[in-house]
């Protein structure tokens, strides 16, 4: 492992990216992301850097940050990573954020929240952390102070697991959530380019857009979000599935993450077909064999999460509080329609109406794609409609887009990613930019606007984006004919 290690390190993006995620580290020790109980405060005083000033720093210090993760990111994007591990990358960029704070979301302190509740007798699924007054109700982010937790039960078993290891510290606790995020992050770019080798797809594409991706690296170590623990399980059965006759036992462990995070077991109903994909609807017994795996595997899936269910003894109660989601101002297509909808005509029940037909849309493309393409190609089938349940959620978060995202360099046969996918990922992250600045005043938001505009300035000048994205599968077909001429 030192040997893959110092070849990586060998390489100058590699260098540039972990010095942006320092960067960003620093940035999160700074007023503009710290909570106000948060022990650095004092120390944030004594360096006169608790007011306004300390803020626009912060945010600049941040999306400065960001934007040399990134442009690491492009710059790797031509590299030969059977030689380069991404998951030596994706370790050596993690090194900063394993002593930062929460990185652009302050959910880790509401796991820990929600941990230390259970230990206290009470179930998260009957109220927000204010139920327990303390500490871990103070750190706690004010949206979901009042909110039931919609995850679940087994993620609120570990954060319970958690909480009690700090020593009801709840600083401490955000530290540690990290811990099941980064195995998540493991299997995710351990196992994945395995699965894309044993399948046939492009493993160029899948380590850089999918292991590489700048939003795994912030959102799932920095921000240790649960659907890294949903996702590694989710990359772990897809490994299973890919050897002969484990698709039992991959929709077992897709199970264990559906009690993580809900959305995981789509993943069950393709996991039996993931190798021997059905040639064609006219192929009726092969047809009626693979629908009836995948009914298969989706009952281990649901039985293993029911299982877990009774077993953590929090029972149900995720299924009501999952609208709590969309409580607070997002991005998703329903929110922004319905909340124009309010201001145009000024009648209030707009937003409520559009999320529901949203949802139904959304179920609908569901419904769709798996009947289209989920019997011939699964993993199309899995990677949309994940993305379609992320888009038409009541909130659209960019860790959202990450189910389906990641999966997504397997789900075409085209050499190269979409390359509406890689823009995603940036305004994701000017989203994240903007927010940040707007949570830290006017003149933060002023410093984050002109920083990203410098930033996509350089993007599209210095790395040629339009035609860079457009252009990898040109790049990569040269490559490969080179490569061919030389073994020839």
């Amino acid at each position: 492992m030192w040997a893959e290690v110092k070849t990586a390190w060998a390489e100058l993006p590699v260098k540039v990216g972990l010095l942006g995620t320092a960067i960003i580290a620093v940035g999160s020790l700074t007023p503009a992301y710290l909570p106000q109980a948060s022990p650095m405060w004092p120390v944030l005083r004594a360096m006169s850097l608790a007011g306004q000033f300390g803020r626009v720093f912060g945010t600049v210090l941040t999306i400065s940050g960001v934007f040399l993760l990134v442009d690491a990111w492009f710059r790797l994007r031509h590299t030969q990573y059977d030689r380069l591990l991404p998951s030596v990358i994706v370790g050596l960029w993690s090194l900063p954020f394993l002593i930062s704070p929460p990185i652009f979301s302050h959910d880790m302190y509401s796991y820990g929240a929600q941990g230390w509740m259970i230990h206290q007798g009470q179930n998260p699924y009957d109220g927000g952390p204010t139920l327990v007054p303390g500490p871990f109700s103070d750190y706690a982010p004010w949206v979901w102070r009042y909110t039931a937790a919609p995850y679940g039960p087994l993620a609120l078993q570990i954060s319970h697991l958690v909480s009690v290891a700090s020593g009801g510290h709840p600083w401490l606790a955000a530290y540690l959530m990290r811990i099941p995020a980064l195995i998540g992050v493991a299997c995710i770019v351990h196992f994945l380019p395995v699965v894309a080798r044993r399948l046939g797809a492009d493993l160029h594409q899948v380590s850089w857009f999918a292991c590489l991706n700048p939003l795994l690296v912030i959102d799932y170590v920095g921000g240790g979000h649960n659907d890294a623990w949903m996702m590694g399980l989710v990359v772990l059965g897809l490994w299973a599935a890919t050897k002969p006759r484990w698709w039992p036992f991959a929709a077992v462990l897709v199970g264990v993450a559906a009690s993580i995070k809900q959305p995981a077991i789509f993943a069950a109903l393709f996991l039996p077909v993931l190798i021997r994909p059905v040639a064609s609807w006219r192929n009726t017994g092969s047809m009626a064999a693979a629908i009836g795996k995948a009914a298969v595997g989706l009952a281990i899936g649901v039985a293993v999460f029911v299982g877990i269910s009774f077993a953590c003894g929090l029972g149900f109660g995720w299924v009501s509080a999952l609208s709590t989601t969309g409580s607070v101002p997002s991005i998703s297509p329903s929110y922004l329609l319905g909340t124009l909808l309010q201001q145009l005509t000024g009648v209030g029940d707009w937003l409520t109406w559009i999320e529901r037909v949203v949802t139904l849309i959304g179920l609908a493309v569901i419904v769709y794609v798996t009947g289209r393409y989920g019997w011939r190609w699964p993993m199309r089938a899995l990677s949309w409609s994940w993305i379609a349940l992320a888009l038409t959620a009541s909130a659209l978060h960019s860790w959202y887009l990450l189910w389906g995202g990641l999966l997504l360099p397997m789900a075409r046969n085209k050499r190269n990613v979409p390359w509406p996918a890689v823009l995603v990922v940036i305004l994701m992250l000017c989203y994240a930019g903007i927010n940040l600045g707007d949570r830290n005043g006017f003149f933060a938001v002023i410093a984050a606007v002109v920083c990203l505009i410098a930033w996509l300035v350089h993007l599209a000048v210095y790395h040629q984006l339009w035609r860079q994205i457009r252009g990898q599968d040109t790049y990569r077909q040269a490559q490969d004919d080179t490569t061919s001429g030389e073994m020839r």
